[in-house]
Parts: structure tokens; C-alpha cells; sequence
């Protein structure tokens, strides 16, 4: 099954639409929370390196410039625990979407092989087993399954914080993950990888998280200070508004990165020169990240206590850019949910775009202007 004949489920975004239709008839118009979008702007530091990189004429490298690479080692080891990276096993990758589509595929992964990702989550871990020609596999506990076997997984994709709910993997459940696939590995002879998405960790609203940080996959107390088998997808676009810049980059395992290295070197997978310069801009500075983070916080204190107020609960919703919400009391299809909210002039995601478990939530986004959240609170309010 190749790229052009796998199947591939519906773009989820189009059934949207008449739900969204109804919200631009509000009076006072839409207020649309249905996509996690930076709005606020890129931070002046991030932009000025990016002029200054401007005068660009050469090709720029695949793997990225020496630069980017130990602003990357450097981050990790300041903000996420992980001291001591090779900037040899740190690649940089067009937004980190492409690399969640094409990981399976660039892996040489297909038929026989099983791509595990969360029962709840973001999407496109489906799509990117079926465009290789594996088989995804919604998973709520993928060292269960290992332990369990067949020993048909190749991959296992963890992603925490959570897209669409917020939770979050402790140090104990990371490391249960890394160890089942250890012993699957040695057990059937064939090699498993384990990669997170970590895009939302600078994100951390809930304690034990918000003191003392999201742990990283990389993180000594959970890979024992051996990455082999191990990569950490990370992006730039939520924390730094950067999602127009598409920057992001992979770290961990350099024989696994060395190979993806390779083939995006034939396939011309590259990072243009002035979005790397903006990039180690942006990681060698915390205080931007700091001022966005409180812009989110202040939105999401205010939206949350607007739905609980309205008769709505918030699970989960530990870190990231959403809140996890149903109605309280009587379970409820989250399409109904998603009606009820657009009758207000209200647009959100329904859970069901995110797994079949997730049929009785939908998705809040915190990405909107201060003015559209505040309008937001005030129809729940008089709702």
C-alpha cells in the first residue's frame, strides 16, 4: 500500500463547517476557539534575528547550522532536564507536523508493522502509519501492549502534554513506556522506537507540572542516560507564535537521527537559513516564553471559569493550549456540545476528530486575542 493508495480518513475539519456557519449568525459573531493558532506576535528578538539572517543566497544545511544545534542542547539541558545532548543527534525539521506524517515512512516502516499512539489523540499519528502502509494502533497503554506483544510494534508515539486534553506523563509511566520497548526489542529481535511530542511542555498550568516541569522523554530518570532507541519531537510554534515560521526539531537516538538525516539530505527536507537563525534566537531566550506563557494563563483562568460557571466540566487540561470540556452530569455527544456552544457564537473541536473515546468532550483552544476570550466568557455567562 503506497503513499497515493492508502487510505486515508476524511479531512475531520470539513464536517465543521455548518457548526461554524451557525456561529457567524451570533449577533455579536463568531468567537473561534476551534484551532490552536498562535495569534499574539512573534517576539521582537526572534524577528530581528530573522533579518539579520536575511542575506541568504546559499543552500542552507539539512542537519542545521552549528548555531541552532547547541541553542537546542543548551534548552534542553536548561529547561527540560536533559543535560549532556550530542548536537549530532539533533536535527531540525519543517514545523513538526511533517515529521509526525512522514516518521513512519522515512523509518521504512509498512505491512506487518504496528504504529502505537494515544486512544486520544491528535490525528495525524493515524495518517502517518497509513501514508508508510502500517497499521495505526489507538493504545491508552502502550507498555501493556509491549509486554503483552505480538511483537508487531515499531513505534510508539507518546505525546505529553496531550493534544486535545492536557494530560501529562510522569517520569514513572515515561519510563515504563522505555522499558517495555526495551525488553520487546530484545525479546522479538526487532527494534522499537519510542518518540514524544513534547510541543506543549513550556505549558504547565496544574502542579506537580506548572513547580516542576513536564519530563522529557530525553530525561535522564526516565531513558537512564542512554537516548538509544529514543527521539523528542518539539515545535516552536506554541511557544514562541512561531507557527508561520514552521520550526521545530527532533533529538535523541543519532543513529535514528543520523538516518533521518540522510534521507530528508536526498529528499531536500531542509530548514531555510533565516528560520534557523530565528530559531536558536528564540530558544536562547526565556523571557518571551515567559510573557506568552502568562498571556495563556490569564485567558485560560478567565475562559475555565466562564464553562464551569455555564454548567460545563474541565478534565484533564494539565498543560497545552486547550481545556478538555463536557457538561456536567448527563453524558452528552460532543456534536450536540459543539451546537450547543455555536447557538452562543462560540466555535470548538469536537472530540470525536480525536478518537472514539473522546465522543463526549470537546477541545477549548486558549488561541485567541484577549478581547474574542473575554467575549467568549461573557455570552457563557449570560447563557
Amino acid at each position: 500500500m503506497g503513499l497515493l493508495t492508502g487510505a486515508l480518513p476524511d479531512f475531520p475539519w470539513d464536517t465543521l463547517t455548518p457548526y461554524a456557519r451557525r456561529a457567524r449568525e451570533h449577533p455579536g459573531g463568531i468567537v473561534d476557539l476551534s484551532v490552536g493558532t498562535p495569534v499574539d506576535p512573534t517576539p521582537a528578538v526572534v524577528r530581528d534575528a530573522l533579518v539579520s539572517a536575511a542575506d541568504s543566497p546559499g543552500y542552507p544545511t539539512t542537519h542545521g547550522t552549528a548555531e541552532l544545534r547547541e541553542a537546542v542542547v543548551r534548552w534542553f539541558a536548561r529547561r527540560r532536564g536533559v543535560p549532556g545532548l550530542d548536537p549530532v543527534a539533533v536535527l531540525p525539521t519543517v514545523g513538526s507536523k511533517e515529521l509526525v506524517a512522514l516518521l513512519p515512512a522515512l523509518l521504512g516502516l509498512g505491512a506487518g508493522d504496528v504504529v502505537l499512539h494515544p486512544a486520544v489523540a491528535y490525528p495525524t499519528y493515524d495518517v502517518g502509519a497509513r501514508l508508510a502502509g502500517a497499521a495505526p494502533e489507538p493504545c491508552a497503554d502502550p507498555a501493556a501492549r509491549l509486554e503483552r506483544g505480538p511483537g508487531d510494534v515499531r513505534l510508539v508515539w507518546l505525546n505529553s502534554p496531550g493534544n486535545p486534553d492536557g494530560s501529562v506523563l510522569g517520569v514513572a509511566e515515561l519510563r515504563a513506556v522505555v522499558d517495555a520497548a526495551h525488553a520487546a526489542a530484545a525479546r522479538d529481535g526487532r527494534p522499537v522506537l519510542v518518540v514524544s511530542d513534547e510541543c506543549y511542555a513550556e505549558l504547565a498550568w496544574d502542579a506537580p507540572w506548572s513547580e516542576q516541569g513536564v519530563p522529557s522523554l530525553l530525561d535522564p530518570r526516565v531513558s537512564g542516560g542512554d537516548t538509544t532507541g529514543l527521539l523528542a519531537a518539539y515545535s516552536l510554534s506554541k511557544q514562541s507564535n512561531l507557527a508561520g515560521y514552521r520550526a521545530a526539531f527532533v533529538a535523541g537516538d543519532p543513529a535514528v537521527v543520523a538516518r533521518l538525516l540522510e534521507v530528508r539530505k536526498h529528499a531536500g527536507m531542509i530548514v531555510p537559513g533565516p528560520v534557523q537563525a530565528a530559531m536558536a534566537a528564540a530558544l536562547d531566550d526565556d523571557a518571551h516564553v515567559a510573557e506568552q506563557r502568562e498571556r495563556y494563563r490569564r485567558r485560560r483562568t478567565l475562559l475555565r471559569a466562564a464553562l464551569e460557571g455555564a454548567g460545563y466540566a474541565v478534565d484533564s487540561s494539565h498543560a497545552g493550549l486547550y481545556l478538555w470540556v463536557r457538561p456536567e452530569g448527563v453524558p452528552q455527544d460532543c456534536w450536540q456540545t459543539v451546537a450547543d456552544l455555536a447557538g452562543l457564537g462560540i466555535l470548538v473541536a469536537p472530540g470525536a476528530f480525536y478518537g472514539p473515546q473522546a465522543a463526549g468532550h470537546v477541545r477549548v483552544a486558549l488561541t485567541a486575542p484577549d478581547e474574542a476570550i473575554a467575549e467568549a466568557a461573557a455570552r457563557l455567562a449570560g447563557a
